[in-house]
């Protein structure tokens, strides 16, 4: 029985793909879980149009990420942070430090979307990337700088 899948199966393939499987298995197991549909000239029209309005809205995504991206990049952070002898900071400077930075600017960021390899632990200038889409990433500067007590 051939069938288009409707969401990605591991052993089968992605979602939009057509494929062949046993009668029983696709009765018993695929339709019933939704996992596919029947693969007929009304369906595989149905699903190129739902496969180009995807696309659509992936692209404007995109485009409004690229858009979000450059904002960020053109950011300078700086985040003022207690130092004691030595220029050693009390703590260190965290992806949810910088994310509250790129906030107050007015642009929302998750602090998972920040990839910071490790907490910053001292003073200077670093860039950070951070992730905005899939594909799509920013470099923002952040200056950890001493505080004014």
């Amino acid at each position: 029985m051939k069938l288009i899948l409707k969401k990605d199966t591991e052993p089968l393939g992605r979602m939009g793909d057509l494929v062949d499987v046993a009668d029983g298995y696709a009765r018993n197991y695929l339709l019933p879980r939704g996992v596919g549909i029947v693969a007929t000239t009304k369906n595989m029209k149905a699903l190129e149009h739902e496969k180009q309005v995807i696309a659509e809205q992936i692209k404007k995504e995109r485009f409004l990420a690229e858009g979000l991206a450059r904002q960020i990049g053109a950011l300078d952070i700086s985040i003022p942070v207690q130092v004691g002898e030595e220029g050693k900071l009390f703590g260190s400077v965290s992806s949810k430090d910088i994310a509250e930075a790129i906030a107050s600017h007015g642009m929302e960021v998750d602090k998972r979307h920040i990839l910071l390899e490790k907490p910053i632990k001292e003073l200077g200038i670093f860039q950070v990337p951070v992730k905005v889409y899939h594909d799509v990433t920013a470099q923002v500067k952040v200056s950890v700088v001493k505080a004014n007590d």
